[in-house]
């Protein structure tokens, strides 16, 4: 379904019992709402109600082009007009990479919107502040988004070569076709920029911003994670006032929805647990 808010059109994959609870999905870079395809099959069985939003940039109806169009806030704020057009008061909240920042800040900022948090592969931001000040190895894990951040270049080297690099990696998501069902998407006119512009518009003072978590959380994280690292994982409970924890899933790459959609489907429910 398509859905206006804030003067754009966001795609949206609804899915599931039409009296269920609703959960509210949030992709991650370069990806897009159908990582959770995998996922959601379970989360129905499990009597929940699945919202999958292709977030600014993803969606083609809510493209904008200036940099400070994709700040932290200006994402958060999509999901909050997103959930008042769906006329959802709440919901369960599940984010992954990029999404899982969207959704730290969420919870944080409007805990009276979200039931529970599942973020996944990327923690609370003070957690990674932490782990960028006192882990080196963190430091060389994050040192891609030198690169992201600078217009023009980014893009060619991503897309040069039928987009070799974009392809490379993004290959711990599966065989070729899956590949592929991120990566192309990613070369239509603007697409990957719109992408590109959530690393350009980050800052320290946004990131800082994400206070502490009240609501119940789960992070899920994987130990083959090549962008972040035990530090920063294990830094993200303190920065949960409500009840945490913490799942680890063994020999899982950073592509979690895609690579692990089973367990992370029992992560999800055992957190949301089917109820409000």
């Amino acid at each position: 379904m398509r859905v206006d808010a804030r003067g754009f059109t966001f795609e949206v994959t609804v899915g599931g019992p039409t009296d269920g609870v609703p959960v509210l999905l949030l992709h991650g870079f370069p990806q897009h709402s159908g990582e959770w395809d995998d996922v959601v099959p379970a989360l129905h069985a499990g009597g929940l109600r699945t919202y999958a939003l292709d977030q600014r940039g993803y969606s083609p109806g809510a493209r904008p082009t200036a940099v400070a169009d994709y700040r932290i806030p200006e994402l958060v704020a999509d999901v909050v007009a997103v959930l008042d057009a769906l006329g959802l008061d709440a919901v369960h909240l599940v984010g992954h990479d990029w999404g899982a920042i969207v959704a730290w800040a969420v919870a944080a900022g409007h805990p009276e919107r979200v039931h529970t948090l599942t973020a996944v592969s990327v923690p609370h931001p003070a957690a990674m502040a932490h782990a960028l000040a006192n882990d080196s190895q963190q430091k060389a894990r994050s040192s891609y988004i030198a690169l992201f951040r600078k217009p023009d270049k980014a893009e060619k080297v991503l897309l040069a070569f039928n987009a070799t690099a974009l392809r490379k990696m993004l290959g711990g998501v599966g065989d070729a076709a899956r590949v592929n069902r991120y990566a192309d998407p990613m070369r239509e006119p603007g697409a990957l920029t719109a992408a590109l512009n959530w690393y350009r518009a980050m800052s320290r003072a946004d990131l800082a911003a994400v206070g502490p978590v009240a609501v119940p959380t789960t992070y899920v994280w994987s130990d083959r994670d090549i962008a972040i690292g035990r530090t920063a994982a294990e830094a993200c409970a303190a920065n949960v006032t409500g009840d945490y924890r913490f799942v680890q899933l063994a020999g899982v790459s950073h592509w979690i929805p895609d690579a692990a959609p089973g367990p992370l489907a029992e992560a999800i429910l055992a957190r949301a647990g089917g109820t409000a």
